[in-house]
């Protein structure tokens, strides 16, 4: 899993710029920040065993000299100690890969990327319909969903918002966290995009005189 953490000034500044951006449109913005969108522990099982069965087929040209060591070692040796040695080998081999891929890099490489990107947009879409931005009073509401181990960003946007602005012209502000990411910037990073979504919404949904907060300007940082 990523190691990841916002400060609490990283925390506050967040919430002050959805604040402000929201100041000046009727549109709700939400974020929503997790470390991993999904554990993926089957493709880390999967390339453990693998790696064990690569393993595996190597040390069998090598079972001669292994077999001679044996002998050297056991003066009651038997065949079922160069399978026992073989076995508990392999399993060892499996359970070293099974921890190596759950490193964030190698988690990246073992998993495909049309997984990572199909599990970021799921945990996304659940949270957008959990957490109510679906169900603003003008279906205005707007998420930033930030995934740091697959270095992905979902952006959705409500139905009363994509009637009036094409989902492509979000990707500045989506190719903008990712470099925040990246650069293990994503505060500052995403602060810019929250100001260039306020723009873009006050273009189309300036504030109302009766307009309420109807969802908390603070990113909300989930487990799972």
């Amino acid at each position: 899993m990523s190691s990841f953490k916002l400060s609490k000034e990283e925390l506050q500044k967040i919430g002050s710029a959805v604040k402000k951006a929201e100041s000046k449109t009727s549109g709700e913005i939400a974020t929503a920040l997790i470390k991993e969108s999904y554990d993926y522990a089957i493709y880390e099982l999967i390339f453990a065993i693998i790696a064990g069965f690569i393993y595996f087929v190597v040390m069998i040209f090598f079972s001669a000299s292994i077999e001679q060591m044996l002998q050297s070692k056991f003066w009651d040796y038997s065949v079922n100690y160069l399978i026992m040695c073989y076995g508990f080998s392999t399993f060892l081999v499996i359970t070293i890969f099974y921890f190596l891929g759950n490193i964030s890099g190698i988690d990246r490489l073992i998993v495909p990327g049309k997984i990572l990107r199909e599990k970021v947009r799921e945990r996304a879409l659940r949270y957008f319909m959990e957490s109510g931005v679906n169900n603003t009073k003008d279906r205005t509401g707007i998420l930033i969903f930030i995934s740091i181990l697959e270095r992905r960003v979902e952006l959705l946007a409500d139905s009363g918002i994509n009637e009036k602005i094409e989902p492509e012209k979000w990707q500045s502000l989506v190719d903008n966290v990712i470099i925040g990411i990246r650069k293990k910037k994503v505060s500052e990073y995403l602060i810019k995009s929250i100001n260039e979504c306020g723009e873009m919404l006050q273009d189309h949904f300036p504030i109302q005189a009766d307009d309420i907060n109807e969802l908390s300007d603070e990113i909300d940082i989930l487990e799972k």
